[in-house]
């Protein structure tokens, strides 16, 4: 997310310094098409925000995977299972 006075960093290096982009987005460590977008645009601020959430896939294993984890911190240190087993185990149920 850019603040204003990046954008204003910008604009200033290119209208009164002649910077060219390409070292403007080398000084200040942002990609050109970034500073291009800045250059053509009269906004003083950019932020991105979407426009359809995607729900979480996970809902439906919630109430599992809890009573998984419970079982498995119950049980003795030789029986639990590692975190990568559990990690294969969930991945394995579409996470």
């Amino acid at each position: 997310m850019l603040i204003v006075e990046t954008i204003g960093r910008i604009r200033r290096a290119h209208l009164w310094s002649g910077k060219s982009i390409r070292q403007i987005a080398r000084d200040l460590k942002i990609s050109r098409n970034t500073v291009r977008r800045i250059l053509r645009s009269g906004e003083t601020s950019f932020s991105y925000e979407r426009e359809n959430s995607a729900a979480p896939q996970t809902r439906s294993l919630e109430g599992r995977d809890r009573s998984d984890a419970d079982e498995n911190a119950e049980a003795s240190a030789r029986e639990r299972l590692t975190l990568i087993r559990l990690f294969e185990e969930l991945r394995g149920l579409g996470y």
